[in-house]
């Protein structure tokens, strides 16, 4: 019989170098995409209170954060816009000098290197904080789509070199991608916040980015936390609408639809490791009650684990760190 004390499990961890030569999940500084909150104005670098490492830039404050992602090996920003006016058309979100169209442009000038990745989205934009189009007390879906339309042609026009709709509207890729074509924008693809779901982890990016609902919440068009089929659903519709890569929303409450969607799909899947998650690991980090780098890198293994080729991360900046340095190590 095969067995104890012929089969000895731990013989495979006996050291750092056994362990390390018989791993089977490894992250890469290459995994990751940072987010970069951008806002309008000069000289300002603003720390988000409920992020701590966290800031919003100005655009001209920008380059010592984009040449330190650059030199530490990560090879994509996504990029959130806090505007100085909101309107309930979110018309700052599609104009042609906003405050993320003037990132696109400066970053890539002076960044080429890095992937611009930008979320489109109306809820920073808006005065009412909403996703869309408000409409007698109600997110009007397809009064919604052309406005995401002009959001995402803007960005491709000023540079970005890869669109993601977060907005969960309801057929918001195939739009986009439509509006993309005709522009002339036909190899900008898109990654879909597929399966965005109604979380409680968004606190601290709503601070962030001023976009918290002034009525109602969101829970009409992001997705119910405990559905899982539907969110199968929700990825199969992007893929037929011309999704070139997804997502799933938060990642570790939904770790179970990360590898739901890795077994059921093909594409590239990306996971977004939110602000909330984020903050509560700086939080009791900060306490002294877990070993942050330690924490870190147990959360960032279990995202890919689950099946993420990309992880969308704030830890990005130092789990970029904490790898190379591991990687110089003798």
């Amino acid at each position: 019989m095969i067995g104890y004390p012929n089969v000895r499990l731990r013989r495979l961890r006996s050291t750092e170098n056994m362990r390390r030569l018989v791993r089977e999940t490894i992250v890469f500084p290459s995994d990751f995409i940072y987010p970069i909150f951008v806002i309008e104005g000069k000289n300002i670098k603003q720390e988000v209170p409920s992020m701590p490492g966290i800031h919003r830039f100005s655009p001209d404050c920008l380059p010592a954060e984009l040449d330190e992602i650059a030199s530490l090996g990560i090879p994509a920003v996504l990029l959130f816009g806090i505007p100085d006016q909101k309107d309930e058309l979110a018309s700052q979100a599609y104009h042609p000098d906003g405050i993320i169209q003037q990132a696109i442009r400066f970053i890539k000038i002076n960044y080429p290197q890095l992937l611009i990745v930008t979320d489109v989205c109306l809820c920073e934009y808006t005065n009412h904080g909403h996703c869309g189009v408000v409409k007698d007390d109600y997110v009007d879906n397809d009064l919604t789509l052309p406005l995401l339309v002009k959001t995402a042609v803007s960005h491709a026009e000023a540079g970005a070199d890869m669109v993601a709709p977060s907005d969960m509207m309801d057929g918001r890729v195939k739009a986009i991608r439509k509006g993309l074509d005709e522009n002339g924008f036909c190899t900008v693809p898109i990654l879909a916040y597929s399966a965005k779901y109604a979380s409680g982890f968004y606190g601290p990016f709503r601070e962030a980015a001023e976009s918290t609902p002034q009525f109602g919440d969101r829970r009409a068009y992001q997705m119910d936390p405990p559905n899982l089929r539907e969110a199968m659903r929700e990825i199969e519709m992007d893929i037929q609408e011309g999704a070139d890569m997804i997502m799933v929303k938060p990642a570790l409450p939904y770790l179970d639809v990360i590898r739901c969607a890795r077994d059921s799909f093909k594409l590239p899947l990306a996971a977004y490791n939110v602000s909330g998650e984020y903050a509560m690991v700086k939080a009791a980090a900060m306490k002294g009650w877990l070993d942050e780098k330690h924490v870190t890198m147990e959360v960032l293994t279990s995202i890919k684990r689950a099946g993420a080729d990309i992880i969308i991360t704030y830890h990005a900046r130092e789990a970029a760190r904490w790898l190379n340095d591991d990687k110089r190590m003798p």
